[in-house]
């Protein structure tokens, strides 16, 4: 076959496999660029998606396109990542979207909201819904285009000094939560802490706060928060599937070539999905540790879930009320939603549920 008809037909994933790739890649520029992250360095999975994806692009371009990763401070703050892209101080970061709901909160739907998507609806959303088109679009007037890069599944509902048993105990509660969460934790009573990752452990420990969350087990043995809180609660309704994003500066990326382009979205994807895979193989035996080690779970009470459910829909219409931008986008994001959900109870649900009955 002539060697011009099969790159065209087989596009790079195919010619990647007939090994002919060489070819291709050695014709594009050296290039080195900078990834940004807002996670440290200590949590592997969360800022080590980034090392994925970098070596990833370096081994899919024979070593020609080589990208940097930096720790939230060593190029700019951890919440300084969206302005940084924007200006092309950088040209790449990854973060979680909603930590910058306070620009619009439409960000916090390239992410997660409370009682949203869970992981496997939120990747479909974007890629066989309308979700990755509507967010580039709103995107576009950041300078950003986005590919989703790491989901870590439904979270934990935190480290709390106390263990909560009724809505009650939740009022006044000053609670570490990230992002627009802390809009739903403030309408049903609670005081909300938007702290980066790096900084939780030394407010929980001189009790700045009273409470955190962050991620799962794996992460939160990591960060030490059952060393000065030992209730442990479940679930993080406002987290059922937040998905990281990688950011890219517009210009940036419209100056590469067809074939640094689909590198991109490849290597993306690619370690999108190994951060979930590492957070579903390392949480079960984490939470065990922690469990053997004094943590006491305990579920949030059904008052509580109900009355943070209420405001969560109340706040989505308030919302759609005032900011076009959130309004387009909610409105397919819900519609989704609905779906998925009717087609999980019963399949997904059913079956997780009479598995999670067995003794095995």
């Amino acid at each position: 076959m002539e060697r011009r008809l099969f790159v065209r037909g087989a596009g790079l994933a195919g010619v990647l496999a007939a090994g002919t790739a060489p070819a291709i890649v050695h014709a594009q520029a050296n290039l080195r660029w900078r990834l940004t992250s807002s996670f440290p360095k200590a949590l592997d999975t969360l800022f080590g998606v980034n090392d994925i994806f970098a070596a990833k692009v370096k081994e899919l371009t024979g070593g020609k396109f080589v990208i940097t990763t930096h720790a939230p401070g060593e190029l700019v703050p951890a919440f300084g990542v969206v302005d940084a892209i924007q200006a092309g101080t950088v040209e790449m970061a990854n973060t979680a979207p909603y930590y910058f709901f306070g620009k619009d909160e439409t960000f916090a739907l390239g992410c997660a909201i409370p009682f949203g998507l869970n992981s496997r609806q939120m990747t479909a959303w974007a890629y066989e819904g309308n979700g990755l088109k509507l967010m580039r679009d709103f995107y576009r007037q950041y300078n950003i285009i986005n590919f989703p890069m790491g989901n870590t599944g439904a979270q934990m509902g935190g480290w709390f000094r106390k263990p909560i048993a009724s809505l009650a105990d939740f009022k006044g509660l000053k609670f570490r939560v990230g992002g627009f969460a802390g809009k739903v934790v403030e309408r049903i009573g609670g005081v909300p802490q938007n702290i980066p990752g790096g900084e939780i452990y030394q407010a929980l420990e001189k009790g700045t706060i009273d409470a955190a969350e962050w991620v799962g087990p794996y992460d939160d043995q990591k960060l030490g928060f059952y060393k000065v809180a030992q209730n442990y609660a479940y679930p993080g309704w406002w987290e059922g599937g937040p998905q990281l994003d990688l950011y890219v500066n517009t210009k940036a990326y419209d100056g590469l070539s067809a074939e640094y382009k689909a590198v991109i979205e490849c290597a993306a994807a690619y370690a999108h999905t190994d951060m979930q895979a590492k957070y579903d193989g390392k949480n079960a035996a984490a939470l065990k540790t922690l469990v053997a080690g004094g943590a006491k779970l305990f579920p949030f009470p059904k008052d509580l879930m109900d009355a943070a459910f209420k405001e969560s829909m109340a706040l989505y219409s308030d919302i759609s009320a005032k900011n076009p931008n959130w309004k387009k986008v909610y409105e397919d994001y819900s519609k989704f939603r609905a779906e998925q959900n009717l087609w999980f109870r019963f399949t997904e649900a059913t079956f997780d549920d009479f598995m999670q009955r067995q003794k095995l």
